[in-house]
């Protein structure tokens, strides 16, 4: 009897241990399934929207989310979804608004809509160029005000930056100012200050997300778009159109716009992080965008000068070059372009002058030959300086 109580007596404790076994088996499973749910809740995502592709955007982006996830110790998750992946322009500005997406970079003139003072940054001249942009909106004074922008719609600007200048690209060249009258040109805003200038110069302006541009450009839907120097190039526009005509004193100006409840969400000590860190970045981009604008400019004119039959490439391309200083090399592609343009004389006598100015001879004989041959009407003075150099 004694035995048979022993052999039950551990028998009990045998199946007691078991279940404590499976009892604590259970609630250290449990434990780890709360700790791996507060660690990725911990993780927070940070959504950034763009409708470009490797550009100033992207480098901020990549720029920021090094930094802010370092600094949080990876309590923020930086995503960045290029080439409109969230959606089209507008969508995006809406979800920024109502806090699905965390922060967009956009062209100023596509905040208007929701915060009309945005559109002060797209006025004509208001910058000389892309430094002195730079300079401004650098300037403490200026930031205070803009940094008001958009604080009756939940959202606020947490950096700038100057994207590139503005270009209009087009199917026929655009070489004088009539020569816009009858097309439809794509603008970076559709507010009326971004349409009214060309509607006065009897074009057709219409406002087009970024993401339509290329197909309406290439069904010809389109005549010519208006948009940053850098997004022609990321985005291959040279397979599709050719006539590049600058528009100074005006520059794309590219806001980074975040959900106002998002950032408080972070509480104050991420806050901190991520506001620092927009600027930081800012800053730090600047000498990668002035590279930037200058590889673009350089690639545009490679993918110009490859087809020298082409009289449009040849004429961008000689005034392109003419404006850096170089005047033989612009002398020469404008020789190039100038038999096939629509006034081929006052090409030729564009192309004497140049040639006169670096003292070339010889290319002053063909360039005043080109003139009084396309010449409508006789050309004494030209002749008679052909026959001096004959002489």
């Amino acid at each position: 009897m004694h035995a048979l109580a022993e052999g039950l007596s551990a028998c009990k404790f045998g199946v007691e241990a078991s279940l404590m076994r499976k009892v604590l088996g259970a609630a250290f499973a449990a434990a780890m399934a709360v700790g791996l749910s507060t660690a990725a809740q911990a993780q927070i995502k940070l959504k950034i929207s763009s409708p470009t592709v490797n550009d100033m955007s992207a480098e901020w982006s990549k720029t920021f989310a090094a930094a802010v996830e370092k600094r949080a110790g990876g309590k923020i998750k930086v995503e960045f979804y290029p080439a409109g992946q969230l959606g089209p322009i507008p969508a995006t500005v809406e979800g920024t608004a109502l806090g699905t997406i965390e922060m967009v970079v956009l062209a100023s003139g596509f905040y208007v809509g929701l915060e009309p003072r945005f559109l002060v940054l797209d006025m004509p001249g208001l910058f000389d160029n892309t430094e002195h942009g730079r300079k401004v909106l650098s300037d403490p004074a200026a930031r205070a005000v803009l940094s008001k922008f958009g604080n009756t719609k939940g959202v606020e600007p947490i950096a700038y930056f100057i994207h590139s200048p503005l270009y209009l690209l087009s199917h026929k060249p655009v070489r004088k100012f009539s020569d816009i009258a009858g097309l439809k040109i794509r603008t970076p805003g559709g507010a009326p200050l971004h349409l009214e200038p060309f509607r006065k110069a009897n074009a057709s302006p219409l406002s087009l997300p970024l993401g339509e541009v290329l197909p309406a450009m290439q069904n010809k839907t389109i005549d010519g778009a208006i948009s940053g120097l850098t997004v022609y190039t990321g985005f291959k526009y040279y397979d599709v159109a050719k006539g590049m005509t600058a528009l100074p004193g005006s520059v794309i100006i590219a806001p980074i716009v975040a959900n106002s409840a998002f950032l408080k969400s972070l509480g104050p000590d991420l806050e901190k992080v991520v506001r620092e860190e927009a600027m930081n970045a800012e800053n730090a981009i600047v000498p990668w965008g002035v590279a930037d604008e200058a590889a673009a400019l350089e690639t545009w004119r490679k993918v110009l000068a490859m087809n020298p039959a082409e009289p449009d490439a040849n004429y961008n391309v000689g005034y392109a070059v003419l404006a850096e200083g170089d005047v033989a090399r612009a002398a020469d592609h404008l020789a190039a372009a100038a038999p096939a343009l629509p006034k081929p004389a006052q090409a030729w006598r564009r192309v004497a002058d140049l040639r006169r100015e670096i003292g070339d001879r010889a290319g002053l004989i063909v360039a005043l030959r080109g003139s009084l041959a396309a010449a409508e009407t006789s050309q004494p003075k030209l002749q008679a300086e052909l026959d001096a150099l004959l002489a």
